[in-house]
C-alpha cells in the first residue's frame, strides 16, 4: 500500500502552482442513500496506507474511536470514519490510512482506497450549503471528475477535533490580550473548526477580523479594500493589518493568495502569516520562497498569539494578572 506514496516528497514541487494531490478512499455503501461516496485527503498529511492491524480497546473514547495500535513503537488511536461520519456502512475496514498533521499521528480506518490524482485547487469548489449541513460541515471542497464522480475533502481536522482534546477550553488560557481596536486581521480557513479557534484567539486578544473560506474570496475582499484605501489616498496597511492564510483551500490556495499579495505594491507592509496543519519542513520553506513572512502550526492560540502580537509591533506580551 506505502507504494501509493513512495515519491511524495516530490510532490513539494506542486506549491504556489494552485494543485494538489488527494488520495482517493472509500467508506462503503451508505444504506440510506444506495451510494458509495468518494472521499479524498491530500498526499501531504498521509503518512502511509496499511492493512488494519490488531486494534487494542481503549476505555473512555469517542464512540468512533476504534482504539490504539502500535506503529514503530508509538501508540496511535484509530478512528472509523464511517461510524465517525454517520455512515450504516456494514463492510469491513481493512485498510487503514496513517495521517500526520497538527503534529498528531492518527489512523483511519476505510473501506477501501483507490488512487492519487493530480487536481488543480481552482476547479475544487465550496460545497453547497445543503451539502455542508447534511455532513454537518465534514466535507471542506467539492469536485467532479472526469468519470462523473463526484470527490469530497474531509474536514480531518474537524475529525481530530472531536475525537481529541485540541479545542479544548485549556488551549485558550495562555491568550493575552492585546485590546487593539484599531487592528484588523484578515484570516481565510476552509475549515470551520480552524476559522472559529482563530476566531476565539482574536477574541481574546482583543483585535477586529474579517473571515474568508478561502484565498478566492480573501483575494476579493482585499481588492475591494485596496481601492477604497487608494481612493482616499491611503496604503491598504491602513486597514488591514496582517493576514493569516491557510495553505489547503479550494479554488485558490494559501500560495497562491501570498503570491497574489506580495507581488501588488498596494499591499506593501502588509505581513502575511501562514497557518497549517501541514507542519513539514518542506511546506514551511515553500511558504518562504513564496513570501510568506512566518509560519504557525494550527491550533496552538497561545503561539498564535505572540506571533501576531510580534509582527503587530507590540514587542512585548502583557503580563496576565493572577
Amino acid at each position: 500500500m506505502s507504494e501509493l506514496l513512495k515519491n511524495i516528497d516530490a510532490r513539494t514541487k506542486l506549491a504556489g502552482t494552485n494543485k494538489l494531490e488527494i488520495l482517493l478512499f472509500f467508506l462503503g455503501v451508505d444504506h440510506r442513500t444506495g451510494r458509495r461516496e468518494t472521499y479524498g485527503i491530500n498526499v501531504f498529511k498521509v503518512r502511509e496506507v496499511m492493512r488494519t492491524p490488531i486494534i487494542t480497546a481503549a476505555p473512555d473514547m469517542p464512540s468512533s474511536v476504534e482504539g490504539m495500535v502500535s506503529l514503530r513503537g508509538a501508540l496511535v488511536p484509530v478512528i472509523d470514519l464511517a461510524k465517525y461520519s454517520g455512515l450504516s456502512a456494514e463492510t469491513p475496514r481493512e485498510i487503514m490510512i496513517v495521517t500526520e498533521y497538527n503534529g498528531h499521528t492518527q489512523g483511519f480506518l476505510v473501506e477501501g482506497v483507490d488512487t492519487i490524482l493530480r487536481l488543480d485547487w481552482s476547479k475544487m469548489r465550496v460545497p453547497p450549503e445543503m451539502l455542508t449541513a447534511q455532513t454537518g460541515g465534514l466535507v471542506t471542497a467539492v469536485t467532479e471528475l472526469e468519470d462523473g464522480r463526484l470527490v469530497m475533502m474531509m474536514d480531518v481536522e474537524k475529525v481530530l477535533s472531536e475525537t481529541t482534546s485540541i479545542d479544548s477550553e485549556a488551549m485558550f488560557r495562555g491568550v493575552i490580550p492585546l485590546d487593539r481596536p484599531d487592528v484588523t486581521v484578515f484570516y481565510c480557513d476552509d475549515s470551520s473548526v480552524a476559522r472559529k479557534q482563530i476566531e476565539r484567539t482574536l477574541a481574546f486578544m482583543g483585535v477586529k477580523s474579517v473571515s474568508a473560506v478561502n484565498g478566492r474570496q480573501m483575494w476579493e475582499e482585499m481588492e475591494k479594500i485596496a481601492s477604497y484605501t487608494q481612493s482616499i489616498g491611503q496604503p491598504a496597511s491602513s486597514v488591514i493589518s496582517l493576514v493569516l492564510t491557510d495553505i489547503e483551500m479550494p479554488e485558490m490556495d494559501g500560495y497562491i493568495l501570498t503570491k497574489k499579495i506580495k507581488s501588488d505594491p498596494r499591499f506593501n507592509g502588509v505581513p502575511v502569516i501562514m497557518h497549517s496543519s501541514l507542519s513539514g519542513m518542506s511546506n514551511q520553506k515553500l511558504g518562504s520562497s513564496v513570501g510568506v513572512d512566518e509560519y504557525v502550526p494550527k491550533f496552538e492560540p497561545q503561539r498564535l498569539s505572540e506571533t501576531l502580537a510580534r509582527r503587530l509591533g507590540v514587542d512585548k506580551l502583557p503580563v496576565k494578572a493572577e
